[in-house]
């Protein structure tokens, strides 16, 4: 059996045992390109395991939006694909809790004190038009009630 077909029964052993050692619930699918998805729909967490080159996968992590779509990956790696399947486990529990910290950061915002106000908006750039006329007009006032004066 040649190596790449040895990875490729590999690869497609892995998506089972390891789904069930990061999720009590998933579903496990293979895309078209041979990739394979597990998903873990309670945790909203996607785990996915591609051939990268001569004995090694590529994980790739993401999370799973509100409408049931995927999010783009957030965290990869690659790692050898030597059936230690708890090296295995803990790397994809490593990219999911960066996944993890990477959606807390997006959640936080900063408080409207401390937020700068976005540079070039059409909204920011209506208030200054409304400001240099108010301005001027005000200025064009000063100036005709000094001559009236």
């Amino acid at each position: 059996m040649s190596d790449d077909r040895r990875q490729a029964t590999m690869l497609s052993d892995l998506p089972e045992p390891l789904g069930k050692l990061l999720w009590r619930r998933h579903t496990v699918y293979r895309e078209r390109g041979g990739t394979v998805v597990i998903r873990g729909e309670d945790a909203g967490r996607w785990i996915s395991l591609a051939s990268h080159g001569s004995g090694r996968v590529r994980i790739r992590a993401g999370r799973i939006l509100d409408g049931g779509t995927t999010a783009p990956a957030r965290a990869e790696t690659t790692v050898p694909l030597d059936g230690d399947m708890t090296r295995l486990a803990a790397c994809c529990r490593g990219l999911l809790a960066e996944t993890a910290g990477s959606r807390a950061a997006e959640g936080a915002r900063p408080s409207p004190m401390t937020a700068r106000p976005r540079q070039g908006t059409r909204k920011g750039r209506r208030g200054r038009g409304v400001t240099v006329l108010v301005c001027a007009a005000v200025v064009v006032g000063l100036i005709a009630a000094s001559m009236l004066g």
